[in-house]
């Protein structure tokens, strides 16, 4: 091609059409500044309350002239000077008013997006994406953007990250889901009053308050101590259950589509081929029930639940749905450590567990609060044993598998002579788990 040629076809790329947020932005932004003085208020109380009684009802008042202006000035500024962009290869986010800063994330490198809505954004009808990117230490996002719109970038994005020609991503709009498991509210509910973090911060406090009243007997000493248990507590029950609320799990060629919440909506998707680790969790209380908590390692993401609460048979399936070719091994198939491991770990060494199948590596701990964890072999990045002095003195030994989450998961107080054979095998088992895999693709 000659150099006349490559120009012609720069001048016939169509130009790149830099978009802004939703109008609605600046109301959001223009809180900053006020943010920064209730920060200062919080931080140094005392001096603020001196400020404040030393100014008259006329400097308060051109105060708040001052500042409510130079708020919203500042949150339209904001507003004004970002710009975002979709391009062939890549969305381009420009912000900054003093200090510029561009973002050039590659489509190819988007693990997820998601869509969430706070409460207020759903009544004024946005959304805010949020995007995962390999390799990013946050997520980026675009906040605000109505909220259909939302869905259609969104949708036009994962088509280009699919490898979907430019002019074609716009057209193939959002992928079909087929809704696999919703969980009422009422199951979700009990779960978490049988979960023994709620009533264990409970029983922390009804304790802890009267030693400290019989103690102090200072009001303010008891509630500075009462109101972060209380608020433990509240948070692993009443928090859990706003956000967890009507929790939906679908399946799409995009990967596996989470929408849930009762005042914070947010449409989450985990994205096909890169889940690291599933567990499954049995709290003591739920095991009657037969329940279980699927949780997930995600590379690249943030997204770390796939179900708050569902029967073990429903949750095995889903799993396998996640880990094409992965069943789950029964409770008998895992292997304790040898009774001389109790020297190490007394009591507490009967709740590990091990089994290893063609397909997976699985490792369990807890007594009071189960989790198994399910490994790929192609998803190993390393093996490691370690043995500590009094662990090889009792001929035991530990083996963790880490993954690309930056995660391990250990086989605990294995037979030592068990534990290198295992460190050599799965290493095997790993380099030909990468080989036979699937490439990790969207909407494949």
């Amino acid at each position: 091609m000659t150099a006349p040629d490559v120009h012609e076809d720069v001048r016939d790329r169509p130009p790149v059409t830099e978009r802004r947020l939703h109008p609605i932005t600046p109301f959001r932004r223009a809180w900053a500044p006020v943010a920064v003085l209730i920060g200062w208020a919080v931080h140094d109380p005392d001096q603020a309350q001196r400020q404040l009684t030393r100014l008259t009802t006329t400097t308060l008042l051109i105060g708040l002239a001052v500042l409510l202006p130079a708020a919203a000035l500042y949150g339209f500024l904001t507003w004004w000077f970002t710009h975002f962009a979709v391009t062939g290869t890549e969305l381009r986010i420009r912000t900054g008013l003093l200090f510029r800063r561009t973002a050039h994330i590659r489509l190819e490198r988007i693990q997820a997006i998601d869509v969430t809505q706070p409460l207020l954004a759903r009544v004024a009808g946005v959304a805010k994406l949020k995007l995962d990117v390999i390799g990013a230490d946050k997520k980026d996002e675009l906040a605000f953007l109505g909220a259909d719109e939302a869905r259609v970038l969104r949708a036009e994005l994962l088509a280009r990250a699919a490898g979907f020609a430019p002019e074609t991503a716009h057209e193939v709009g959002e992928a079909p889901s087929r809704r696999m498991v919703r969980v009422p509210p009422g199951v979700l509910a009990v779960s978490l009053l049988l979960t023994g973090a709620t009533w264990g911060w409970l029983v922390v406090a009804c304790v802890a308050v009267p030693l400290l009243w019989t103690a102090t007997h200072s009001l303010w000493t008891v509630l500075a101590a009462a109101v972060p248990m209380l608020g433990a507590a509240g948070a692993s029950s009443v928090g859990r259950f706003v956000t967890e609320y009507d929790w939906t799990l679908g399946e799409s060629p995009d990967g596996l589509r989470i929408d849930h919440g009762l005042l914070d909506r947010a449409h989450e998707t985990v994205p096909p081929g890169r889940v690291q680790t599933v567990r499954l969790v049995e709290p003591l209380l739920w095991r009657r029930r037969g329940w279980v908590r699927v949780e997930l390692d995600v590379a690249g993401s943030s997204n770390s639940l796939l179900l708050p609460v569902a029967p073990r048979e429903l949750a095995e399936s889903v799993v396998a749905r996640v880990l094409p070719g992965v069943s789950v091994p029964p409770p008998e198939a895992l292997v304790r450590p040898p009774r001389r491991a109790r020297w190490c770990v007394p009591v507490w060494w009967r709740g590990y567990g091990l089994a290893v199948t063609d397909a997976v590596f699985a490792a369990r701990h807890g007594l009071l609060r189960r989790s198994l964890s399910l490994v790929p072999h192609a998803k190993v990045q390393s093996v490691r044993l370690v043995q500590g002095p009094w662990q090889r003195a009792r001929g035991v030994a530990d083996v963790h598998v880490d993954t690309g989450a930056n995660k391990s998961v250990t086989a605990r107080l294995r037979d030592a002579t068990e534990a290198a054979s295992l460190l050599r095998a799965q290493a095997e088992r790993s380099r030909t788990g990468r080989r036979d895999a699937r490439p990790d693709r969207w909407m494949a």
